[in-house]
């Protein structure tokens, strides 16, 4: 698979990614799992993998960590991402922190469950509305010039959170992780992907296959577009996976991949090399503009 910028700062990354964020902790079946699932993108040519304080109660970090270190892998050769910024309150609501003090918990944390010493990008996860910007932007400022942190990057932010993030760091924001996926354009609708490509950037794409809906077909809207990837595809002898996966990676977004399915792995990887024409990204697209 080939590597690319994230960026013009870097950092150079798979074309897909693959993402945690759906795991659960169940012990050793977890531990037996995420071996399997790891061998399989370092096949492919995945190296790039995105995780985040709160995934699987904070315990796939350290799994992942273990791993690595039993299989002899060289930090260098692959790209870690974490997040933060998502808490769960005791009374089980969900709320948001952006405050210095959990900031650098949740990165020496994920530095030590990760068993490295530094992230490659560290995504702040949505803008917490009560946090002071100035704070939160000197934090992320000082986290990379120790080096615990490369490069910074945002995630489930709007554009204007994102410029106001960015007019108080001084650094640039590499990535905006949003949801991005043929169920859901409102990141092209609504200005976010333009202005990532304005930054320079590439955005990462989370739920390419809407959780599985678009598979599924099991409402009006995503059996209609599975019946259109399913024709389009045939040209190209891809199935349907592959189609809407292409699809996006041809609005220039790189994909995080979150399924346990070692063929949707295989699937999302191959449709790297499947370039559709304009036409038939076009007519996709009507169709997922349809209500």
């Amino acid at each position: 698979m080939n590597k690319v910028y994230l960026s013009d700062s870097g950092p150079k990354v798979s074309e897909a990614v693959y993402g945690f964020w759906r795991w659960t902790n169940n012990g050793e079946q977890t531990i037996n799992q995420m071996e399997k699932i790891v061998n399989l993108c370092l096949e492919l040519g995945v190296n790039t993998f995105d995780h985040a304080d709160i995934y699987g109660n904070s315990s796939i970090e350290e799994y992942f960590g273990k791993l690595i270190k039993s299989k002899g892998v060289k930090r260098e050769d692959i790209v870690l991402f974490s997040k933060c910024g998502v808490r769960k309150s005791n009374k089980g609501y969900t709320y948001f922190d952006n405050s210095e003090k959990y900031i650098l918990e949740s990165v020496d944390n994920s530095l030590k469950r990760l068993g490295t010493d530094y992230l490659d990008i560290f995504l702040l996860n949505q803008l917490d509305m009560i946090s002071n910007p100035e704070e939160t932007a000197q934090t992320l400022r000082e986290l990379v010039n120790i080096g615990k942190i490369k490069h910074i990057g945002v995630s489930n932010f709007s554009v204007f959170q994102h410029q106001l993030l960015e007019s108080y760091l001084r650094k640039p924001i590499v990535t905006n992780h949003i949801e991005l996926n043929l169920a859901n354009t409102s990141a092209i609708e609504d200005g976010r992907l333009d202005f990532i490509k304005q930054r320079f950037s590439k955005p990462l794409a989370w739920a390419p296959l809407a959780g599985g809906k678009i598979l599924d077909g099991t409402d009006f809207k995503s059996a209609i577009l599975k019946e259109k990837l399913a024709e389009v595809g045939q040209k190209y002898g891809a199935n349907i996976e592959q189609t809407a996966v292409a699809w996006l990676i041809q609005l220039g977004t790189l994909p995080i991949i979150g399924s346990l399915s070692e063929q949707r792995i295989r699937n999302a990887v191959s449709a790297t090399e499947i370039k559709l024409n304009h036409e038939d990204w076009y007519e996709i697209y009507n169709v997922a503009l349809m209500k």
